[in-house]
């Protein structure tokens, strides 16, 4: 831990309860000298940290994303699971129709597991499920991928690495399933791996593997990354084997265009190509055996999802070898590419087929209940452009399917919404054959009156992915009114959430297919701004709203006419200013043209170029100056006070060269600036000018702010940590980012989940994260749920000395182990849970809980080694930061020198040292009372620059409370504050200022001999005692002559009776 040396100031002012006496003069109002000493807090580089438990959920859009499998365990009814290529696993509710997220407690480390290459249920043991995990195969990764195992159907989970990658979100994903289990002995796993890894094989439930190097071909097609897409299904036949016994016989599906379909008679050992196979240089996207012995295969030319061109569909007869083609469009046409292919367990010749990916005007559904030998559509053209659909789809829990917009069936034959794309899978339940699902680029579909089709009846198709939330959140907003949040996304532009529990309408005019950045007027919510990306046919790439979302407004753009436009083109960054009346955008660098930094005034009808801030910033409004904008690029930060005219690059050093998610200006304060990075989370309150790393936080992911809590005026500050060197977590704080609460917990990390964050700006406590492929997470403090955590309490030790640390439990946290460590072992050490003094200071003591849950910080006062003897006590003092010594003397000490001294006089010594600019010392205001009872006359303090005596009788006729002290304080006055005529009286000869204080009101007026004072004089040679002068400055500025001060060569002080105390110098006239 990096040591830190800082102080802390001894003394603190008490209340005096009783009425002082008339031996004694206070003067209401005037602050004791040392209250105005500078110091600084000791800081630990521990910050901190606190616990509460959330409910978490999702903020519903429903869908969102590619559903790349849907997996139905064959032995077990309403068991049924779906993968996504970046977004998860889910498990289907069937009491509440609703999917199940598997793979929320992925940490930000483990972001790459969130895509799901492949999913396998157990038909043996239902409780059995095994995920091939990992979102890239090429280089934008380096770790590997990994089997993940779960014997609860995904409730926890262990994991096993592979030596190579998985490519859920590569080229290819939705073919498949590549991991499967065996239906006779599940102990036995089989997984096709890409990148030329080939076919890999599991004997003991999946947690090691082996490669099965008798299958040694890894096919011919790639990925368009340079990897190889490999074995992309295995299917088994159940009839050759037994219980407990390995099936013999096995299909693998192979991306090559030559030879694609292998078989093994032997349970794996060898392996030979499939007899008769097509030949037309298609690739087997799917495969399923039907329970009669027949193999069907979907082929496409492409290996999808997106990109598809022809295909076929044909089937193998297993006991024959009879290969037969079956495509939808007759024996040898191609013109179609399949994907999905489902067959009917109950009915074996009931098969259905997809097209995977035909664009326009829509993809096809292809059902057969004779073994394919004939086909029904869902639609055909009737007199084009009307078709003849045979279903209806209800879409009214994602309205935004249709992407807001109306289709006329008579003149359009694209409906609205299609049956989608990417369809790459669809399955019949094999417990229902009324019920199918399907997956697609935006959603997952579903039937439940199948057999209705076969009657010539119309299918009701409905949207069955409710609780599926697979989007990827670029920004995010929480206005003080209005709506209580607004999304932008990517690939499905963005909505404005009036209800955080129903799916809205898509944001449109214009519609930006992905919304990178948004802002509004921090005290107008109703204006709001957005820009982002879409097609190339759409010149528009900002909207505006003057009504908080509900009706937009396209903006002009920026640049130059005539600049190509293409899917980049815009985008960026947006600032709307305080109150609305300027907008500063600033778009993406896409290579066609100039792209300056604007502003507008005019809600963008017209813009003016900025000056001084460079093209491809990120720009950020202060959210109290409406003047006033910031931005900010590779490690420079720019400000502008003119609305965004003029920008200037601030002085600020230090900064990171990037930023995870936009940078922030605090609501609360003008010139309060965040900004988050992987090298911490920063702070400028002086708008930039200077920033300072926030203590105790490594990394950050993402800062948002939102409602204050109660009691508070700073804006709850909402961020992704990783805090005292722990792993990523989501923590708020309520005090300006001195501690923390972490609001998740392990079972709720939500992979990748950086870049933007929000609280709500109108409900305390409620958080909004945003993520890539697990959609919006919305946290809400649960219900009665403390803030637990533990605190530990300052304390004080002698030097030599030690003390036992504690921590406080509080909110019901439970007891654990605590970690602790000190800021400076130099002053205090820490050895178990004690501390021992060093020397006299300040340190701070940090505790940190063995599991990393929690955090609290103290600050250990190491007092001098305090002895007494007779009556005479010897203190070495504390020396702050500004060279103020102090000494606090416990009631204890002083009462025992009063009872042990033999001459009815105490006598406290401080040690002198070096460079002290003035000294303190305190003792209990009690302990005069008590020498006054015992007779004691003198307590003298002779603190290295001059001795003063206090006649106990000070207090006589008050009541002093047991925590009022009384405090001594003698500094040097520096020369150059004095008026010159005293500067050039006294020469070098050195001013001390004297002041005393009881109970922390001052006293300078003094009734009878209740202070003598001794300062120090050293006579040269050949000066006499008689000529050694004492002047007291006065109130106006002049010099008095002590008269009654006399040199006692004994001593070698001037000693006087003081009437009052202030400015005292001694002088050889």
């Amino acid at each position: 831990m990096k040591k830190k040396k800082k102080w802390l100031a001894v003394l603190t002012a008490a209340a005096l309860t009783a009425s002082t006496g008339s031996s004694l003069t206070t003067i209401p109002g005037k602050a004791f000298a040392a209250d105005s000493i500078a110091s600084e807090a000791v800081q630990s580089d521990i910050v901190p940290v606190k616990t509460q438990a959330y409910d978490w959920g999702r903020v519903k859009i429903v869908g969102g994303g590619l559903i790349t499998g849907i997996i139905y365990n064959p032995t077990e009814k309403d068991l049924i699971y779906a993968r996504t290529d970046m977004g998860g696993a889910y498990r289907w509710d069937p009491a509440t129709k609703t999917w199940i997220q598997l793979l929320e407690s992925l940490n930000m480390e483990d972001w790459n597991l969130s895509g799901v290459e492949s999913l396998a249920t157990d038909p043996v043991d239902p409780n059995r499920v095994y995920i091939a995990a990992g979102t890239y195969s090429n280089d934008w990764v380096q770790s590997n991928g990994y089997i993940l195992r779960s014997k609860d159907r995904g409730q926890t989970w262990e994991k096993t690495e592979m030596p190579f990658k998985f490519g859920g979100n590569m080229p290819g994903r939705t073919m498949g399933e590549r991991l499967a289990v065996d239906p006779n002995d599940n102990r036995i796993l089989y997984l096709g791996a890409r990148n030329g890894n080939g076919l890999w094989k599991s004997e003991d439930y999946g947690a090691t593997w082996h490669k099965v190097s008798s299958f040694i071909t890894v096919g011919d097609v790639e990925d368009g990354y340079g990897g190889k897409v490999g074995p992309v299904w295995i299917t088994f036949d159940p009839s050759t084997g037994s219980a407990g016994h390995a099936t013999q016989t096995i299909y693998v599906g192979l991306a090559d265009r030559q030879t694609s379909i292998y078989k093994s008679v032997d349970g794996g050992a060898t392996w030979e190509p499939v007899a008769g196979q097509p030949k037309q240089g298609f690739l087997p996207h799917h495969a399923t055996l039907g329970s009669n012995g027949m193999l069907y295969v979907t082929y496409n030319s492409e290996i999808g999802p997106f990109t598809a061109g022809s295909g076929s569909v044909w089937k193998l007869d297993t006991k024959t070898g009879e290969w037969s083609d079956i495509s939808p469009g007759g024996a040898g046409d191609t013109s179609n590419p399949y994907g999905g292919l489902a067959v009917d367990a109950q009915h074996p010749d009931t098969l259905m087929v997809t097209t995977l990916n035909k664009w326009w005007p829509d993809n096809q559904i292809y059902r057969s209940t004779d073994g394919g030998q004939t086909w029904k559509p869902f639609w055909e053209f009737t007199s084009y452009p009307k078709r003849d659909n045979r279903y209806t789809i209800d879409y009214s829990i994602s309205p935004w399917l249709d992407w807001g917009i109306q289709r006329d069936p008579e003149t359009d034959p694209v409906t609205s919404p299609t049956l989608g794309w990417g369809i790459g899978d669809l399955e019949i339940d094999p417990f229902n054959s009324d019920r199918i699902m399907y997956g697609t680029g935006a959603t997952l579909y579903g039937s439940e009156d199948m057999t209705d089709f076969d009657k010539g009846e119309k299918i009701g198709i409905s949207v069955m992915a409710n609780g599926i939330e697979e989007n990827a959140i670029l920004t995010l907003i929480s206005p003080s009114s209005g709506a209580p949040l607004i999304s932008g996304m990517g690939d499905i532009g963005g909505f404005r959430h009036a209800d955080l529990n129903t799916s809205p309408h898509m944001i449109r005019n214009p519609y930006l297919n992905s919304t990178l950045d948004m802002d509004y007027a921090e005290t107008n919510p109703n204006l709001i701004v957005r820009v982002g990306h879409t097609q190339s046919d759409i010149v528009e790439r900002m909207g505006v709203s003057t009504d908080n979302g509900v009706t937009w407004t396209p903006a002009t753009n920026p640049w130059q006419a005539g600049v190509p436009i293409n899917y980049n083109t815009g985008g960026g960054y947006v600032a709307v200013g305080e109150n609305g009346h300027t907008i500063v955008w600033a778009p993406n660098l896409d290579g066609n043209g100039e792209f300056p930094v604007s502003f507008t005034t005019d809600l963008g009808k017209t813009w003016t170029a900025s000056k001084g801030i460079p093209h491809g910033a990120m720009v950020s409004s202060d959210r109290v100056n409406p003047g006033k904008f910031y931005g900010f690029l590779d490690g420079t930060f720019y400000v502008s006070t003119d609305g965004g005219a003029n920008f200037s690059a601030t002085a600020a050093s230090g900064l990171p060269k990037n930023l995870n998610g936009k940078f922030k200006a605090a609501p609360a304060a003008e010139g309060d600036i965040w900004l988050a990075s992987s090298e911490g989370l920063f702070r400028s309150t002086d708008s930039g000018a200077n920033f300072k790393k926030v203590n105790g936080i490594s990394e950050a992911m993402s800062v948002g702010f939102g409602k204050e809590a109660p009691g508070k005026t700073h804006k709850t500050i909402y961020a992704g940590l990783k805090v005292n060197g722990g792993k990523y977590g989501f923590y708020r704080s309520e005090d300006e980012g001195a501690s923390w609460i972490r609001m998740n917990d392990d079972q709720h990390q939500f992979a990748n989940a950086v870049g933007t964050i929000t609280g709500d700006g109108q409900v305390y406590g409620r958080v909004y994260i945003g993520t890539n492929g697990m959609g919006i997470v919305r946290g809400d403090m649960k219900q009665d749920a403390a803030v637990r955590g533990f605190h530990v309490n300052d304390l004080t030790v002698e030097a030599g000395k030690s003390a036992a640390l504690a921590p406080v439990f509080d909110g019901g946290a439970s007891s654990r182990p605590v970690v602790w460590s000190s800021s400076d072992e130099s002053v205090a050490s820490v050895s178990g849970d004690q501390v021992t003094g060093l020397k006299p200071g300040t340190a701070a003591i940090a505790a940190v809980s063995a599991d990393g849950q929690y955090a609290a910080t103290a600050v250990v006062t190491v007092t001098p080694a305090i002895t007494q003897s007779n009556g005479k006590i010897h203190a070495e003092p504390i020396v702050n930061a500004v060279g103020t010594a102090s000494v606090s003397l416990g009631g204890d000490i002083v009462r025992n020198a009063i009872e042990q001294t033999p001459d009815k006089k105490v006598t406290v010594e401080v040690k002198p040292l070096a460079d002290v600019k003035a000294v303190i010392v305190e003792m209990p205001a009690q302990s005069l009372s008590y020498a006054d009872d015992r007779g004691v006359k003198t307590i003298a303090v002779d603190n290295g620059l001059a001795v003063v005596s206090i006649d106990p009788k000070l207090v006589r006729g008050t009541r002093p409370s047991p925590t009022a002290s009384v405090a001594v304080q003698v500094g040097i006055v520096d020369a150059s504050t004095l008026p010159g005529d005293v500067r050039n009286k006294l020469g070098d000869s050195r001013v001390l200022d004297f002041s005393l204080t009881v109970a922390g009101k001052p006293v300078t007026k003094f009734d009878g001999n209740d202070v003598r004072v001794a300062i120090g004089y050293t006579l040269k040679d050949g000066e006499k005692p008689n000529r050694v002068t004492l002047y007291y400055l006065n109130d106006n500025g002049k010099l008095e002559i002590i008269k009654n001060a006399k040199y006692n060569p004994k001593t070698g002080h001037v000693e006087f009776k003081a009437k009052q105390l202030g400015k005292y110098a001694v002088k050889y006239n």
